[in-house]
């Protein structure tokens, strides 16, 4: 009876929401499915060629998340500015240039990490493969910001559809090239991890720049380089950027440290964490309409609006992940033989799927609360508390269970269990408190 009630007077924000984050999931799961096909055609190519491109994608993605980062304030910035009806699409070349300049920087970075990747203490005949394919992969940089800057931007209007178009058919394009390439066709031999790399590239070359033909026609010359954007964006946006590095950087310290064990133990932890990101896609996407529509109406200085959008989407992605953490219970051998046959990997993978059968509703809660904190600019608190949640709690907890106590991998995943529990009781306390500032602020306003 309650549900019922609760339905029929959070229709129109369940409706809103569900209807800006259906075209986002599919947005984020084309991502994902693209990074999936790659784990994929790895496994079957070899054991090894999978190792190296897990270690070689940890190691680019701790690099290019920040940029990602910084970009993601975009929409969050354009949002807060339409719902106090400031005028933004002046900004597009801004934004523009802004993806170039970050696009230059962390390019240069993942360039500086090829000759220290033998340093590193991987075994050495992954070495070699690990620097090809992080060296091609940091020029596929230029097309992947531009694309993201450019869905930002337009996520700020509530456009989604045809990026996600873009995504779909990038998927079908990296699927049937990325296979080409490793295997080789007709006269072309097969280049291995090398073939993986430049399909990466090729791909998100043509992602950038599909969209950036589409939006051409919004580009206004006049005034290149707004330094006050640019300002709120780097304000807004550093936060998020660094506490995205440090979640990375979490879950790929585990694959670098496991991956100086065995190949093989990186590898596993590479499927697994693919596994549980595709669900990690839904409350994401659920995330970011929270972030947009409580962005806009904080911009209008609208409570109640605020408080039901969020509870609305904060409910909707606990209830899907808890039908995830079911799935994986009920099923965890045949969602881990999608990707591998090989029975020592299914042997370590599958504890680890019920490990994560465990935590992914408060992974749902957390970036729904990350979300909504988001959408009140509040990104600096947001960050504090994914950094105190992973680097105070889950991940020294996961190192004493993997190495004093002989657990290994399992060790580091009851760690990230462990993170999201303190990251979701950190943010529900944040927001407790804020609402109950802004409920009285907006009221005097009114």
């Amino acid at each position: 009876m309650l549900l019922v009630e609760y339905i029929n007077k959070y229709k129109k924000y369940l409706s809103e929401i569900i209807s800006l984050s259906v075209p986002l999931i599919v947005g984020n799961l084309g991502q994902m499915m693209i990074g999936a096909t790659d784990v994929f055609i790895a496994a079957k190519h070899s054991t090894n060629t999978l190792a190296a491109i897990s270690i070689a994608n940890s190691i680019i993605f701790c690099i290019l998340v920040v940029g990602i980062g910084l970009m993601s304030a975009i929409s969050i910035v354009l949002s807060n500015y339409r719902g106090n009806r400031k005028p933004t699409k002046k900004f597009l070349i801004t934004v523009l240039n802004y993806s170039i300049i970050l696009a230059v920087i962390f390019c240069g970075v993942c360039l500086l990490m090829v000759p220290l990747i033998p340093k590193m203490g991987f075994e050495p005949h992954l070495v070699p493969m690990i620097q090809e394919y992080v060296f091609i992969c940091s020029f596929s940089l230029f097309g992947m910001y531009l694309y993201q800057c450019l869905k930002e931007f337009l996520l700020a209007y509530e456009i989604v559809n045809f990026p996600n178009l873009i995504l779909v058919l990038a998927l079908i394009f990296n699927f049937v090239l990325a296979y080409c390439l490793v295997f080789g066709v007709g006269p072309i031999n097969g280049l291995g991890v090398i073939g993986l790399a430049i399909a990466a590239f090729v791909v998100r070359t043509f992602m950038g720049l599909i969209l950036l033909a589409y939006c051409a026609g919004m580009v206004r010359l006049k005034n290149p380089f707004d330094k006050n954007l640019v300002k709120q964006l780097i304000k807004v946006g550093y936060p998020i950027g660094l506490a995205m590095l440090l979640e990375f950087l979490g879950f790929n310290l585990i694959t670098i440290l496991v991956g100086k064990e065995s190949g093989i133990l990186a590898a596993t932890h590479n499927i697994a964490v693919t596994i549980t990101s595709s669900a990690y896609m839904i409350p994401m996407s659920i995330s970011a309409a929270i972030a947009i529509k409580v962005g806009y109406y904080n911009g209008a200085k609208i409570f109640s609006e605020i408080k039901r959008y969020s509870m609305s989407g904060t409910i909707m992605s606990v209830l899907f992940m808890a039908f995830c953490s079911i799935m994986l219970i009920i099923m965890p051998d045949k969602i881990f033989k999608i990707f591998t046959s090989d029975i020592q990997m299914i042997a370590i993978g599958l504890p680890i799927l019920h490990i994560a059968a465990y935590y992914l509703m408060f992974d749902g809660l957390q970036v729904s609360l990350s979300g909504i904190l988001k959408g009140l600019k509040m990104t600096k608190v947001a960050s504090a508390s994914l950094i105190s949640g992973y680097w105070l709690f889950g991940l020294p907890f996961g190192y004493i269970l993997a190495y004093h106590y002989k657990m290994s991998l399992n060790g580091f995943w009851i760690g990230l269990a462990v993170s999201f529990l303190a990251i979701s009781s950190l943010f529900l306390f944040v927001i407790y408190k804020k609402f109950k500032f802004i409920k009285q602020k907006y009221s005097e306003i009114l």
